[in-house]
């Protein structure tokens, strides 16, 4: 069955729209969800840039496709049909750039197309039952095929945003230790200068002084 359903644009990670009644059924569906966050966010960065993929995540799959710069996601339980699940993502996809493409790329604030739960709800209903002859219909549809999706472990997934995260921050440490050394390094260098040449200037000022008071006697 199609327990979650999210909508993201991927150029900056923002929720769009999902199934306002999605999770209810779910252990954990919180949990669930912040995955689906590192997911737009890690897609944000330009990672896992597959534009269809499913990922395992527990007793369930999310599978998502990304067209036009929005990603589209459902998790799904491990034994629903991934042609299905793909499907379901196509109707959504359609609906959503007929009734919203011309504003996705300029809304700023989190869920601007909550209305679009009343789709998700409606379509949802029609997939839930793999059994129904429409459903059965879809399935036996040869235009269609998922063979190819890459299927994915979400931990492989996220630890990827994980360690470019360890890595982006050893190198800001890294970059501000060096401008710490650099600094020192300078400091050092005006300390061994002032040690090199003061007693130089120590004995030019006092020749110049002597020279100044021999002048005024």
């Amino acid at each position: 069955m199609v327990k979650l359903t999210m909508i993201a644009r991927v150029t900056d990670g923002l929720p769009l729209a999902e199934g306002l009644d999605d999770g209810r059924d779910i252990k954990d569906a919180e949990f669930y969800k912040q995955q689906v966050k590192a997911l737009f966010k890690n897609l944000s960065r330009g990672q896992n840039e597959a534009s269809r993929m499913s990922i395992e995540t527990g007793p369930y799959v999310f599978h998502y496709i990304i067209e036009g710069r929005v990603c589209y996601l459902t998790m799904c339980d491990r034994a629903y049909p991934k042609k299905l699940a793909f499907q379901y993502l196509e109707d959504l996809k359609s609906e959503f750039e007929r009734a919203n493409g011309t504003q996705i790329e300029t809304v700023a604030r989190p869920y601007a197309f909550i209305k679009f739960d009343t789709f998700i709800q409606k379509t949802k209903k029609l997939y839930q039952d793999t059994h129904t002859q429409r459903n059965i219909a879809k399935l036996n549809d040869e235009l269609y095929e998922v063979h190819q999706i890459m299927t994915r472990n979400v931990q492989e997934v996220l630890g990827v945003g994980e360690k470019l995260d360890q890595v982006s921050q050893m190198s800001s440490r890294l970059t501000s230790e060096s401008r710490i050394y650099a600094d020192k390094a300078r400091d050092l260098n005006r300390q061994a200068l002032i040690r090199k040449w003061a007693p130089v200037a120590i004995v030019l000022g006092v020749v110049f002084l002597l020279f100044w008071i021999k002048t005024k006697l």
